[in-house]
């Protein structure tokens, strides 16, 4: 089956199943706790804690989603089999309805019957926690995973087919709040164990024999200030999987980049392209999509920060391999048809798209070359974390590359001590900031309000108020289209960021 006809094979199976179909949230999420959408249970938080009311938002306590989702954390690995940055998730949640009794023999349903995946059962393997000083065994999950594999004609022992592993890898939670074990499914590839990852072979063994494909959360607790746990009045289901890992298995392929959701966009790059960097472009260009799809724009901070990593990531190859323009333009395009009949907004955004891929291109292809050539020219040089931030910070060229381009002279250069080069800058641009602009024994400093005495309070309350009308008067004007981009204030002026599709003209301006 395709990507496209296996999405619609799950959104029939769980409406089949009493789930109201949710549309994906946007990549800006509404939780101000975090930059991008990490998590098909974003948008469900309100719902999961009991804040508000499925019936009202859904008219059910059942929903189902493909959301579109972003991680950061493994940026680093992307390149490997399985690494992205933009991903989808396939979730079904309960808010205060079903519980492990039926979310259980319905995720085991859905990997095994006709009607779902349609997986071997002998080829799944369960985790489940295994309990602590404060949380018991979670032997309901076990009993109700080894009633669902008896059925199957398959004893499922503890320790043969249902593992057991601690908090660091079946339990959730987020700090203060909702809490619970989880249960994790795992597909088994059959590749022999590699015994430089352990003695033996288990769900969570790196060595690839097993590959997690679903991940069912039963929030049942809510952890206190005072870090205890109590039990919530109202349980939840938050069921998630990975929508690549799904088309993997169903495809039978080995990795995420063999399958129709990249292979067709690997091949339209040359031949001579390393491996490891085509997967790299197909990641970064479709990821950067999405992204200005949901109106990120490249920047020099926090979510537009992360887009023009990416994208200057992607040129860079381009620039390394002498990668003809067309090739890029041939990828984006395709990508947007291909993902376009589920989310349309991409065919809407599509103008927005290729502009701001000129745009970057533009801008860094003016300083990528004497990037290259400086970095080229330290050829006796070790690249440690100074030199890489100040060829970051002259010359745009991003870790990624110094990293990569810079082979056995950055073999020292870590992620870590860059990025702790990178915040000794953000402090010392801080505290510039701060002595023009208050000075010292701030009376308030919210990171976006900064005011030394009662008088500059005043100033900067009264300007904080005025870019909550500006906002209101760039829509009024403007309609359609307008994106909160961020604001800053001081006692002397009030600056706010936004994003718009066209340019303003000089009577939008006045009005």
């Amino acid at each position: 089956m395709t990507h496209q006809e296996l999405r619609q094979k799950f959104l029939l199976f769980f409406q089949q199943r009493g789930h109201k179909v949710v549309p994906s949230s946007s990549l800006i999420p509404d939780d101000p706790s975090v930059l991008l959408t990490t998590a098909g249970m974003q948008q469900f938080k309100p719902y999961l804690t009991g804040q508000a009311d499925p019936m009202n938002a859904f008219g059910s306590r059942n929903v189902f989603s493909i959301q579109k989702s972003f991680r950061t954390t493994d940026i680093d690995e992307v390149g490997d089999l399985s690494h992205l940055t933009f991903f989808e998730m396939v979730g079904n949640f309960s808010f205060g309805d079903y519980f492990k009794e039926r979310a259980i023999p319905l995720s085991f349903e859905f990997l095994t019957s006709s009607e779902g995946m349609n997986i071997d059962p002998e080829k799944i393997f369960v985790t489940a926690f295994s309990g602590d000083n404060e949380i018991p065994r979670d032997d309901e999950a076990v009993a109700l995973w080894q009633e669902q594999f008896g059925k199957a004609g398959i004893d499922a022992k503890v320790g043969e087919r249902i593992f057991l592993y601690g908090r660091e890898k079946n339990w959730w939670e987020g700090g203060p709040g909702p809490a619970g074990p989880d249960a994790e499914m795992f597909y088994d590839f059959g590749i022999p164990h590699d015994f430089k990852f352990g003695p033996e072979c288990h769900p969570n063994c790196d060595c690839g024999r097993f590959v997690e494909i679903g991940n069912d959360v039963f929030v049942q607790y809510n952890k206190t200030q005072d870090d205890t746990y109590e039990p919530l009045l109202q349980k939840a289901i938050d069921n998630g999987r990975g929508f690549e890992r799904l088309v993997m298995v169903a495809q039978g392929k080995k990795n995420i980049f063999e399958t129709d959701l990249f292979a067709p966009f690997l091949e339209l790059l040359p031949a001579e392209i390393d491996i490891r960097h085509k997967r790299i472009i197909a990641d970064h260009l479709r990821a950067s999509i999405f992204l200005i799809t949901d109106g990120v724009r490249p920047a020099n901070k926090e979510r537009g920060y992360i887009l023009r990593r990416l994208m200057r990531r992607a040129l860079v190859y381009e620039n390394m391999y002498n990668i003809p323009p067309h090739v890029f333009d041939a990828i984006i395009h395709d990508y947007v048809h291909e993902y376009g009949e589920f989310y349309p907004e991409l065919m809407r955004e599509n103008d927005a798209i290729r502009e701001e891929f000129i745009k970057e291109k533009q801008k860094f292809g003016k300083t990528l070359n004497f990037g290259v050539k400086e970095l080229n020219s330290r050829k006796d040089e070790e690249i440690d974390a100074v030199l890489a931030f100040k060829l970051y910070e002259s010359y745009g060229l991003p870790y990624e590359i110094i990293k990569e381009l810079g082979g056995k002279r950055a073999r020292g250069l870590t992620r870590e001590n860059f990025d702790i080069e990178f915040k000794k800058h953000q402090e010392i641009s801080r505290a510039g900031q701060e002595k023009k602009f208050g000075g010292h024994g701030l009376l308030l400093d919210t990171g976006e309000l900064k005011a030394a005495d009662e008088r500059e309070l005043k100033i900067v309350t009264r300007l904080h108020t005025a870019t909550h009308l500006l906002n209101a008067a760039l829509h009024r004007v403007l309609g359609e289209g307008v994106e909160q981009a961020g604001s800053d204030i001081t006692v002397e002026r009030t600056r706010f960021d936004f994003v718009f599709p066209r340019k303003v003209t000089s009577e939008e301006i006045k009005k």
